[in-house]
């Protein structure tokens, strides 16, 4: 395995270039504007791995030209959505297939909705729909301003970000969650003739049908604009401390507590837990460092290929050691360069890494590159056969979490700590922490969330190495612990009865009902999604994440892979090897 340690060292002690090829449009048309076919950053849906395709795009350049194109589906009745111009929603949200009108679809691109206005007097940033996430925390930060929270990725758009609930960490203040610093948006519904066809909602907060608006998934409307309170410019200094995870369960609630941007990463297979501790650090005090991910770093096309092969090389021969040889290597990588943490420009030489709010709380370099290096891309390109990965994550009462640590460990001891060497080949479990939220479909309790990645095999029918496991895991969470999935990530399963775990979904229905009333903004994908209804069963459709086993045929006995009861929750229901036993 000391290829495994030599590619992964490589891939993280190197500087990356300072260019990459950037990642490729998520639409995609053929000549003359034909063809049209959206698809998201990692070439394949959670509901299906199929592009979607789409009659009609959009692109606004202006609110007015927002404005023309609902009032163009609302008159021909036709189903529409709305993408931008980055696409790393995991379910096909953003899909207006399925039932539309007889006039086909519309597809609404906010790529060239890009513009950022900042109110340094009254500490706030307007922005268009479709402004990177990066290009609004730089301009609020050139103005002496800091925007408190954002997403660990700014790879996004604003209003995607708001729209699906994207967060940070943090208990203080108003916590994590970006939409909880909206102050205002503008929002086009669709109308009746006598009004246009479509107009425009101004809202703010207090206002009645705001708490609907800050997460809307898209299915109220297209939000034109946003406006977020900032605050004055601050420093953070961070320090990685790696403990053994033996209390973990005990003390992450003091842990968040105690520090203001705090997070924990926890690599089960190797009973080790990384606290992160973030704090903000006087202005004056010493150091101009930055948050580089090495994840989110633009990758050597043949490195991340590479790694690629070598994970599929050890799941198809079910080398579990090899798995946990390979999360061994990672997690050395990382603590050598300080998970892309650096003290300057380049290198990391220490902790703690002091730098500026707009340098430190976000990253993303691999998706915004001037121009073009052939050789290196975001290493989840689907051009490039990179990685290729599910994303699960689950928000947990604080009271309810502390359990599922102790179920997985004990699902560690029963399966062995090799099954779980999985997820830590990629980032372990990430554990953040979000406040309570106004928010309809936002979180209505301080609560814990839980990130984790593991190997998508590239055939839909293809079972993965220690597959029971990590579908107990996924049970745990969303079944025994009730767990509630976040909008934007997950594999289908996560969102089996959905409505019931947001107890405000019934205001934010009625809200839709009354700016959507012909559900122009629906389709069966979203319905897919909010409605928590799981998929019909077929052959094999416990293998992708599209239904829960309750037959064997739901697995794949041909290779081995059998409809069994869960180990520690013995209601869930799992495809288990029972042939290799993933030795």
């Amino acid at each position: 395995m000391i290829v495994t340690f030599l590619l992964l060292l490589l891939s993280s002690l190197v500087p990356g270039p300072a260019l990459a090829l950037p990642p490729r449009p998520p639409v995609r048309c053929g000549d003359g504007g034909a063809g049209c076919v959206l698809s998201n950053a990692y070439g394949a849906w959670s509901s299906d791995r199929a592009d979607c395709p789409v009659s009609a795009v959009a692109y606004p350049a202006s609110e007015q030209d927002v404005v023309a194109a609902v009032a163009r589906a609302s008159a021909n009745s036709a189903r529409v959505k709305v993408v931008s111009g980055f696409a790393h929603t995991i379910p096909k949200l953003a899909c207006p297939g399925g039932g539309g009108g007889g006039n086909g679809t519309l597809l609404i691109s906010t790529a060239r909705l890009a513009g950022v206005e900042v109110d340094a007097a009254g500490r706030t940033v307007t922005a268009d729909a479709g402004a990177p996430l990066r290009a609004v925390i730089d301009a609020a930060e050139a103005r002496e301003l800091s925007l408190t929270a954002a997403p660990y990725w700014d790879g996004v758009s604003i209003a995607g970000l708001v729209s699906t609930g994207s967060h940070g960490s943090s208990w203080w203040g108003r916590g994590g969650a970006v939409h909880d610093y909206v102050v205002g948006l503008r929002l086009v519904v669709p109308a009746g003739e006598a009004d246009g066809w479509a107009r425009v909602l101004e809202l703010q907060k207090g206002d009645d049908l705001f708490p609907a608006a800050l997460v809307s998934l898209g299915l109220l409307g297209v939000v034109s604009k946003i406006t977020l309170s900032l605050e004055p410019r601050f420093k953070r200094s961070i320090t990685y401390d790696y403990r053994d995870d033996s209390t973990f369960q005990d003390d992450f609630a003091a842990h968040a507590a105690r520090h203001e941007f705090a997070d924990i990463a926890w690599y089960p297979s190797q009973h080790t837990a990384v606290y992160r501790v973030d704090d903000r650090a006087p202005l004056n005090a010493s150091g101009d460092g930055g948050n580089d991910f090495i994840g989110f770093q633009s990758t050597s096309i043949v490195v991340s290929a590479g790694i690629r092969a070598l994970e599929t090389s050890l799941e198809r021969s079910k080398n579990v050691r090899g798995k946990c040889t390979m999360a061994a290597a990672e997690i050395a990588a990382k603590r050598l360069v300080g998970n892309g943490l650096k003290n300057n420009a380049l290198l990391f030489s220490g902790y703690p890494v002091v730098g500026f709010q707009g340098k430190m709380q976000t990253s993303g370099s691999c998706s915004r590159s001037p121009a073009a290096d052939l050789l290196s891309a975001c290493a989840w390109d689907p051009r490039f056969h990179g990685l290729f990965f599910y994303e699960s994550t689950a928000f947990f009462s604080p009271a309810r979490f502390r359990d599922f640590i102790l179920d997985v460990k004990r699902l560690r001891d029963l399966a062995g700590p090799d099954k779980l060497c999985g997820v830590d080949v990629y980032n372990g479990i990430l554990v953040r922490f979000v406040r309570a939220s106004a928010a309809y479909l936002g979180q209505h309790e301080d609560s814990v969330v839980v990130d984790f990645n593991y190997y998508r095999a590239s055939n839909p029918a293809t079972p993965r190495l220690s597959q029971d496991v990590w579908e107990e895991v996924e049970q745990l969470a969303f079944v025994k612990h009730g767990a509630r999935p976040h909008w934007a990530k997950n594999r289908m399963v996560a969102f089996a009865g959905v409505q019931g775990k947001y107890p405000r979904w019934g205001a934010f229905a009625r809200a839709k009902r009354q700016l959507d009333p012909r559900g122009l903004f629906d389709s069966l994908w979203s319905d897919e999604v909010v409605g928590g209804v799981e998929l019909s069963k077929g052959d094999g459709c416990a293998l992708d994440g599209r239904c829960v086993c309750s037959e064997d045929r739901h697995c794949s006995p041909s290779q081995g892979y059998y409809c069994r009861p869960g180990l520690v929750f013995t209601e869930a229901r799992v495809c288990r090897d029972l042939v290799s036993q993933d030795l």
